[in-house]
């Protein structure tokens, strides 16, 4: 017996039922980002690993751990002509600043405002919330200009008008600020004098943390460790007189926009790149792995991936995750034909397939069975598929040319012309019940 196979573990296959849900959210997405002006761009699912490791840290996680690094059979394969080694991408904003810079984005324009759609990888271990193959909705705003803390306010309530869009009500917003580069060093020596005597009782993971990026620590789901860092009593001592205005700014314009927040001084985010504001939303349905969508401020990113000292700040929101805080709202559905055509005997079928042609040009989405059955067999399949009209073509109907067009909600069944294979009256009550 040949082997069976199965979906990758960790991975997930979207069925047509589902598949309906899926485009609702993307089409619903690419709306809002149209009315706050931001503009799609698609980068390549893989990149050089140096750019991921750059960008994310050579110590964190995602990189250490996580990674999903492409191997070929042969050397020569497994890298670009440059001999660098390649990985799929586990999160999308390296790639979109690497793409801005490649291109020369900061000489066209002085705000660029990017969104995207798309799959990531990561090798963890898949739980509830959490795939090795994941999808992001996501957005940058990247540009000499995009340095206002206004444009923090912007990111989060076009995140936030996202999830009220596709119906996500339960949610809480989470921000904190880990201020300029300088405060974050200031956060880093507090952090390591608050924790030094507790290393005995982190986590082994956390131990490895405190020596290379203390921060990672805050991001801990071991409970022991998050026990400890709530007992921290962090507080905002470590920022710069500017870094606290940039920071009260965002916050009053959050107050202006009626988006609620909580400030959470352990809130840091898991990547070398952040710095200013950060935030997080959680799900109260999604268990340990709530976060729905994350993003933050990274005015150093652009710089240290070779281009010009720029601002940004971004968000990514994912997919599967949201569809789960959804619940109760979210409508699993195949979308049905307009309409289903019955061929009663061989020799109207030729001609049902000709008008099964025709509407389909006429964006009328129609099908029909390629098997010729008894009516009884095939109506129960118009009405399986959901059909909203069945077109009827048999021998009477096509010696004298006309079609019997039947209203499956109705069921009020008539005789439409097609006399002279003029099918305008046949589309137009069609179009009709598309409404």
């Amino acid at each position: 017996m040949s082997k069976k196979f199965s979906v990758p573990r960790g991975a997930a296959d979207i069925l047509p039922a589902e598949m309906s849900l899926w485009q609702d959210i993307q089409d619903t997405a690419r709306q809002i980002f149209r009315d706050y002006n931001y503009h799609e761009i698609q980068t390549p699912v893989f990149e050089e690993t140096e750019l991921f490791a750059r960008s994310m840290g050579k110590t964190s996680d995602v990189v250490q751990k996580q990674m999903l690094n492409l191997q070929s059979q042969t050397k020569s394969d497994a890298a670009d002509i440059h001999g660098s080694e390649l990985s799929l991408r586990p999160e999308g904003t390296a790639s979109v600043v690497r793409a801005y810079i490649e291109n020369g984005l900061d000489r066209k324009e002085a705000i660029s405002k990017f969104f995207y759609m798309g799959p990531m990888f990561r090798g963890e271990r898949p739980q509830k919330g959490r795939l090795r193959q994941f999808h992001q909705i996501g957005a940058e705003i990247i540009g000499p200009e995009a340095v206002h803390p206004y444009l923090d306010a912007e990111i989060i309530a076009v995140n936030i008008a996202l999830l009220h869009a596709f119906g996500v009500q339960d949610f809480r917003l989470k921000i904190n600020t880990l201020g300029s580069i300088e405060d974050k060093e200031n956060l880093s020596k507090t952090l390591r004098k608050l924790l030094s005597p507790k290393m005995s009782d982190l986590c082994p993971d956390c131990q490895q943390r405190f020596k290379h990026n203390v921060f990672r620590i805050l991001d801990c789901k071991n409970k022991a460790c998050a026990e400890i860092v709530h007992g921290l009593q962090i507080n905002d001592s470590y920022l710069s007189d500017e870094s606290r205005a940039h920071f009260a700014t965002v916050k009053e314009a959050l107050e202006g926009l009626k988006i609620k927040y909580d400030v959470c001084h352990d809130l840091v985010r898991g990547l070398d790149y952040y710095t200013h504001t950060v935030f997080e939303i959680t799900g109260s349905s999604l268990g340990s792995q709530d976060a729905v969508s994350a993003g933050g401020r990274y005015n150093h990113l652009v710089s240290q991936l070779g281009g010009p000292e720029i601002p940004a700040i971004g968000f990514a929101l994912g997919i599967e995750r949201t569809i789960l805080a959804m619940g109760e709202s979210r409508e699993l559905r195949v979308i049905p034909p307009d309409a289903f055509i019955i061929a009663l005997d061989e020799k109207s079928f030729k001609k049902a397939f000709q008008i099964l042609s025709i509407l389909r040009d006429m964006d009328i989405a129609s099908d029909m069975s390629y098997r010729v059955s008894s009516m009884k067999s095939q109506m129960r399949l118009a009405d399986k598929v959901g059909a909203r009209s069945v077109i009827i073509m048999g021998e009477s109907e096509l010696e004298k040319e006309f079609v019997s067009l039947k209203d499956m909600e109705t069921g009020h069944q008539e005789e439409v012309t097609i006399k002279n294979n003029d099918y305008a009256v046949l589309v137009d009550k069609l179009r009709e019940r598309q409404q």
